[in-house]
């Protein structure tokens, strides 16, 4: 089982998605393919098409926001042990508090680095 994990990238914006996919690409962590999805919908009928290790996503999105995500993620059989990195540009300590209670592995602050999303995600797929 020494397969390169999957990663889903969620974002409304496809500019933060490209920059996302980019970074991860200059973390040098191997991985394997990276899913995109737009909106935590978006996200769940990729999630049922594809092997995911580790979920990227935004808090602020139309149709189903980060928040939903994760408390759909958490509350399903299938899905409630899987890692989901939460990115936030809010300043909001609330929804970022709301996030850890739901279970998100962890957050990364916009603007990031490259190194910054090493730091995060290696831990995190490196288990």
């Amino acid at each position: 089982m020494n397969q390169e994990p999957n990663l889903l990238v969620v974002d409304d914006s496809a500019a933060i998605r490209k920059i996302l996919v980019r970074v991860l690409q200059q973390t040098n962590i191997p991985l394997g393919q990276v899913l995109e999805a737009g909106d935590g919908k978006e996200a769940l009928s990729v999630l049922e098409g594809h092997v995911i290790s580790l979920v990227l996503s935004d808090v602020n999105m139309p149709n189903m926001d980060g928040i939903q995500l994760l408390r759909t993620l958490r509350g399903s059989t299938q899905w409630q042990s899987l890692p989901v990195v939460m990115i936030t540009t809010e300043g909001s300590q609330a929804r970022v508090q709301e996030a850890i209670e739901l279970g998100a592995t962890a957050y990364i602050r916009k603007p990031f680095s490259a190194d910054q999303l090493r730091e995060k995600l290696t831990g995190l797929l490196t288990k």
